[in-house]
């Protein structure tokens, strides 16, 4: 995998309005590892993309109608297939984390970047998600001299009160270049 001005080369690149500066572009230095799946617990749709880029049709779905009108985003999605969606370049803070804390230090989005793998807590990733994301990975870690495999870790980590992902359904050992 490459990364040229802060895109992954092999990354679908969907520009998401919901991101801006980082207070220090140079202070990346930790990954978190979400899971997403739009309605709950289904997957390959479109609403992911929509809900990052603010075009979600709460008509479309009950479940819509509760978060339409969040602003927030990744830097990337993972999707099932292995298909990766790139939203906000690396350089950018991408609204992930919300209200977070890691070791001591709050407002993970100022120096983190957020990967969302489609799915849930509850069931298994896939073999093709887990293999893209440790490509992933290697590629951020060779590209950002501040990020290191000690400093990833998931969302529920970094804002327990309020989130459980990636959950139980997450392996932590598939991950290689820990």
């Amino acid at each position: 995998m490459n990364i040229e001005q802060h895109k992954l080369t092999q990354a679908t690149q969907i520009a998401s309005p919901n991101f801006d500066d980082r207070p220090n572009v140079n202070d990346i230095s930790l990954l978190v590892i979400h899971c997403i799946s739009l309605p709950a617990g289904e997957f390959g749709g479109d609403y992911i993309n929509q809900l990052f880029c603010n075009q979600l049709n709460p008509a479309a779905h009950p479940y819509l109608q509760t978060i339409y009108q969040l602003q927030v985003s990744a830097h990337l999605l993972i999707r099932r297939t292995g298909k990766i969606v790139q939203y906000v370049p690396f350089d950018k803070r991408a609204w992930h984390a919300g209200q977070s804390n890691y070791a001591g230090r709050e407002r993970c989005n100022d120096f983190s970047i957020g990967i969302e793998l489609e799915g849930t807590e509850l069931i298994p990733y896939t073999n093709t998600q887990y293999e893209q994301l440790n490509a992933v990975i290697t590629a951020l870690l060779a590209n950002y001299p501040t990020l290191s495999k000690q400093h990833i870790t998931g969302h529920s980590d970094i804002a327990p009160e309020r989130k459980t992902d990636p959950g139980a359904s997450f392996d932590w050992n598939r991950i290689t270049v820990l």
